[in-house]
């Protein structure tokens, strides 16, 4: 014990000597001590988080470790630390000669679940070739309803998405809304939707923006995957997106939700069989 009290005084004394030499007062070297010891211990907090999370920028960290974002900013800032996602070349499908169908959403935004749909199609090249993925979305929840992988860019790649998705929900969208790709406008898929009295929207010919929800999926969901070569065979990469989608759905917090969908998707069903509704 005394030693442990000898040893305690002599660092005492070292800091004195120190604050001594640069003028300032020794409260703040310890100050500062702590101060560095927390702003290094918040920064393995991060990378931590990052194992998981790639994605996650201050605000969705601060919820994650339930610490002030500005806190998390100023310690990224400090050391120079950057989520470890990449970046992607964004994909659109071919569009479809003719418009059909028109935009049904410019000025209008779901309340509930199952009100509108989005869809769309990206790729990824794995072992040299051309890996196609199709995906529709619940806006309101921002849940992944679907999620289908093939070799072929093609209406019946759309179809059995769609198909997954009433699946998963047990029920039809008010609104589906893609854009003009050919895929979208085939009778198979079109038909199917119209039988089951879903409106079917659009975008506008050349403006994908309009189908930002899914530009914005797709764009996050490559960042997050990483490499997806780093894989060496088809049947583990497919695992990897299905893995990454259920990571999307249950795991990742959503910007917009401060949530992961599936949970926020939870609370809206609770509220609604709450209020009878």
């Amino acid at each position: 014990m005394l030693g442990k009290k000898n040893e305690l005084v002599k660092k005492a004394n070292i800091k004195s000597v120190v604050a001594s030499a640069l003028g300032v007062c020794r409260k703040n070297i310890y100050r500062k001590s702590i101060k560095e010891e927390k702003d290094l211990l918040l920064k393995a907090d991060i990378e931590e988080a990052w194992e998981k999370h790639p994605a996650y920028g201050h605000l969705r960290l601060g919820w994650h470790l339930k610490v002030n974002h500005k806190r998390i900013s100023r310690v990224m800032r400090k050391f120079g630390m950057k989520p470890p996602r990449r970046k992607i070349k964004r994909y659109c499908t071919v569009m479809s000669p003719g418009e059909v169908y028109f935009n049904l959403i410019k000025d209008w935004s779901p309340t509930k679940p199952n009100e509108l749909w989005c869809a769309d199609v990206s790729y990824i090249k794995f072992q040299d070739r051309f890996w196609y993925i199709s995906t529709i979305e619940d806006i309101f929840t921002r849940r992944v309803l679907a999620v289908q992988v093939s070799k072929r860019h093609d209406s019946y790649l759309i179809f059995k998405s769609i198909k997954q998705a009433v699946a998963s929900s047990k029920t039809f969208p008010k609104i589906f809304h893609t854009d003009q790709g050919t895929e979208y406008m085939a009778k198979l898929v079109t038909n199917y939707l119209e039988a089951n009295n879903v409106d079917i929207s659009v975008s506008d010919k050349g403006s994908p923006w309009q189908n930002g929800f899914q530009e914005s999926l797709f764009g996050r969901f490559k960042d997050e995957s990483g490499d997806l070569n780093r894989f060496d065979t088809t049947g583990e990469f497919v695992e990897a997106i299905y893995g990454q989608v259920h990571y999307y759905n249950y795991e990742r917090i959503h910007t917009a939700l401060r949530m992961p969908p599936a949970t926020y998707h939870q609370l809206v069903q609770t509220g609604l069989q709450k209020w009878g509704t």
